[in-house]
Formats: C-alpha cells, structure tokens, sequence
C-alpha cells in the first residue's frame, strides 16, 4: 500500500493476489460487489431524495447516486479515493454506506496515520456542518419549537462523531491486529528456515565428526599394528637369512616373531570388539564418546596380560613387554582419547629405554641421549613427571621414527635425544644414511605415520618439524608445552 492508498499486488492480509484483479480472494470480490450494490441502492434513492428536496430533476439526482454507490469497488485498491467521494456527496446527504465503510478500509490500510486521521476530520467536519444546517432549517420551520442554542451543534457534532469514530476505531484495531499476525508468521517463518539451517550445519558437524572419528580409529589401528607388525618383519627377514648359519639366533628369532603376532593379534581382537561393542551402544542410545576411553583402557589391559604370558626376562621378553607398554594405550594421546588425561596407564617417558632396546633386539644400533647426558646415568624423565597426554606423545613419536627408520633406512644407526627445558619438552630421533649390505625388510608404506605424529603434536599445541639431513639421513624433531604436573 502506497502513501496515496494504493495496494501494491497484496491482499487485505498481505497475501498474494490470486483473485480477480486486485483481490486476494474471490469471496472478498464478491462482499465487495454486494457492499458496492447496495451503497449504489443507497445513493440513488438519497439522491432521487436530495434533488427533489433542491429542486433539481430526480433523474440527476439518482444519477449522481449510480456515479457515487460503486466507488465502493475501489476500497481495496484505493480506499483513499473511497474515502473522497463519500466526503465529496456528503453535502448531498447520501453515502452512508460508502463514507462508513470507507472509513473502516482506509484506518485498517497501510495507509499513513497522518493521512487516515485528516481524511477522518473532514468527514466529522462536512457530517457537522450538513447536519447543523439541515437541523436548522428543520427547526427554524417549526415556529412552535425552540430549542436552546447549544442543542443543534452538540447534535450535530454527535452525529459526525457516531458517524465517523466507530469505523475508524474498528479499523485501526483490525489493522494492527492483521500486522501482529503477519509479524507472528514472518517471525515463525524466520525460526523455521532458521532451524532447517541449523539442521543443515548438525548434518554438516555430524559428517565431518564421523570423518573424524573415522581418522582417529584409524590412527589408533595404526599405533596398535604398526610397531609391531614392522619388528616382526624385520625379525622374520633377519630369521630367514641366519636359519642355517645360526640356528640359536633364529630360534630366538622365531620367538620374538612369535611374541609379537600373539601380542599384536590381541590388541588388535580386543579393539575391534571394543569398537563393535561401542556401535552397539550408540544404536541404543549410549554416548559415543565413551568408546575412546574403553580404547585406551582395553589397551592397557590387554599389554598387561601379554606382559603377564612372557615366561623369560630374556631380551624377547623384553621387547614384548617395551611393545605392550607402547600398544594401544599410547593411542590416547590422540586428540580422539583426550578424556583420559588423568589415566596413569600407558608409555611414559622412562619406558623409551625399553622401546630402544626392542629396536635394538632387531639389529639397529640406537643411541639415547636425555638432556646431553649419555643413557643410563639419569632416567629418562630426569626426575620430573608430565602431563600423561605429554609423555605418551613423545613416547608415540619415538616409537614411529623408529618404526620409519626400519622401514625405509634398514641398517642405518640411529638416534634419540630426549630435552628437558624450561616449560617444555623437546624430542628428536635422527638416522643416518642406509647401508649398503643391510637386508632391507620390504616393509610397506601407508605414508601416515608422519601425518600421525603431527596430528598428535600439533593436538598438544607443540610444534612438529621432519625432513631429510644433510648426510642422507632423516630428523624428526617435535616440541612439546610441558605441562608439568608434579616435582619429584
């Protein structure tokens, strides 16, 4: 609706127009015909009234009423107009109809206050004088009667008010009503595009958690198989080239080999019916968060019982129980098993002494360093105790530079160094070159222990650096905040 009345293709309820011409509805097009013939009824017959009261020809008169009565069409469309012409014929007094419906469309309108309201004034103004002047002729025509001088005016001054106030107050209510509605739904329809999009963006969460969850698991398979899987290969090649030159070292072989498949078969049974069992739950309605920490715990249970097996403190009992500390558990320094800070279980810092020797129990030759100070003066936790999340990352980074070290620099020395510094931790692990005679294993490549290990470090807000040296070898260097909980 325009400031001069005119609706701009919407209904009287701000729907679309789908009627006939300007109406919303073809029932609003038919009360408007009725209103239209009746108001045009009206003025004729009041016209045929007024012109023989003026002493002009009737047939002008009903023809100023046929001109006048179907304006009332227009009140939709232009209620202002409407509003006009019953101002226009109120002289005339004819437009009853016309001025009281008028009235009422225009108030109930998009209309300007200002306009409504002035537009009402004249009515109340020509209804008053019309009225006054007719009410004085009246009067004057009757000799006998004599009113007092207030009563004509206040008369008359009620009958524009009657006339007038009722549809303009009737309209203003229904039209601030209608614009309660349509701001109602607005705002409903607000709400609900606002909640398809929010279920659009939990789709959208819910997607890249499963992804996640998807990369986690995987890094957590990773951690559990890969270590070992490789030291079995390796000691499986070395087996296979001393069988007939050595057979005390290939027995030795053969057990450690054998150590590692059962050790690496139960891990891995135990974690995929945790992960089976954690499905289930989650079809059943129970948090799927929980199934990292029944991981990680099904770990460690599962490194203390291969532990529990190995029957000889030889060096393949050794390996085996380094390897069970190094297991699953680890797993939970992934972002994925971050609600398990506080669980104790798991590789700690002074366990990397027994995860070299399972490399060195495999033919490398591996030097650990902590703090410049040669292995085997101080622990490798130098009397200080991290965060467990802190030490189980820097043990996983170890754990899979070696890994990568069997894998791609077979027979290349190796080296750990192991810093304690003011308010962080500090690991590096360099090799060498290959060399030349050393048997190389065939040990496949997924390419994502380095990916693994910056995601874990990164996790913790340290920072990851690898990158091949000078000499041929590799470095893979990782600085980790400290944490440090306790003092020895």
């Amino acid at each position: 609706m325009t400031a001069t009345g005119a609706s701009e293709g919407v209904g009287a309820r701000g729907a679309p127009v789908s009627g006939p011409w300007w109406w919303a509805r073809r029932r609003s097009a038919v009360l408007d015909v009725f209103l239209a013939a009746a108001s045009t009824v009206e003025c004729a017959f009041e016209g045929a009234r007024f012109a023989e009261g003026a002493q002009l020809p009737e047939l002008l008169g009903i023809l100023l009423g046929l001109l006048a009565g179907p304006v009332l069409l227009l009140r939709r469309r232009w209620p202002v107009v409407v509003v006009l012409v019953s101002i226009a014929v109120i002289p005339a007094e004819m437009g009853g109809l016309l001025s009281t419906v008028g009235l009422y469309t225009l108030a109930a309108s998009e209309v300007p206050r200002r306009i409504t309201a002035l537009l009402a004034g004249m009515t109340v103004t020509g209804t008053l004088v019309t009225t006054f002047l007719s009410l004085r002729q009246d009067v004057a025509a009757q000799e006998d009667f004599q009113p007092p001088m207030w009563l004509i005016p206040a008369m008359s001054l009620a009958l524009g008010l009657v006339l007038t106030a009722p549809p303009v107050l009737w309209g203003l209510y229904v039209g601030a009503r209608r614009r309660l509605v349509e701001s109602l739904r607005e705002r409903a329809d607000g709400l609900e595009r606002e909640l398809s999009l929010l279920a659009d963006r939990a789709e959208e969460r819910a997607e890249w958690a499963r992804n996640e969850e998807r990369t986690r698991i995987a890094r957590e398979m990773h951690d559990v198989v890969a270590h070992r899987v490789s030291l079995m290969v390796v000691h499986a090649a070395a087996l296979q080239a001393v069988a007939l030159k050595d057979p005390e070292k290939a027995s030795k072989n053969a057990g450690l080999v054998g150590d590692m498949g059962r050790q690496a078969l139960t891990e891995l049974r135990e974690m995929l019916g945790v992960l089976r069992t954690a499905d289930g739950a989650a079809v059943r309605g129970a948090a799927v968060s929980d199934a990292p920490e029944r991981l990680a715990a099904v770990a460690s249970r599962a490194g203390a019982t291969v532990q529990a097996r190995s029957p000889e403190p030889s060096m393949a009992g050794a390996a085996a129980e380094s390897s069970e500390d190094g297991g699953p558990t680890g797993g939970s320094s992934s972002p994925a098993l971050a609600a398990v800070d506080t669980d104790a279980e798991g590789p700690h810092l002074a366990e990397l002494a027994d995860l070299v020797g399972q490399s060195r129990a495999a033919g490398m030759v591996v030097e650990l360093t902590v703090d410049g100070v040669a292995e085997g003066e101080p622990a490798a936790s130098d009397g200080r105790q991290y965060a467990p999340r802190v030490e189980r990352t820097v043990y996983r980074v170890v754990q899979e530079a070696l890994t990568n070290v069997h894998k791609h620099a077979p027979g290349a020395r190796a080296r750990v160094r192991l810093a304690h510094r003011d308010g962080e931790l500090a690991v590096q692990v360099e090799n060498g070159p290959s060399e030349g005679g050393a048997a190389d294993a065939g040990l496949p490549s997924g390419g994502n222990g380095l990916v693994g290990m910056r995601e874990r470090v990164n996790a913790l807000g340290g920072v990851f650096v690898s990158g091949p040296t000078d000499s041929g070898g590799f470095r893979v260097s990782a600085v980790l905040p400290a944490s440090i909980t306790t003092a020895a």
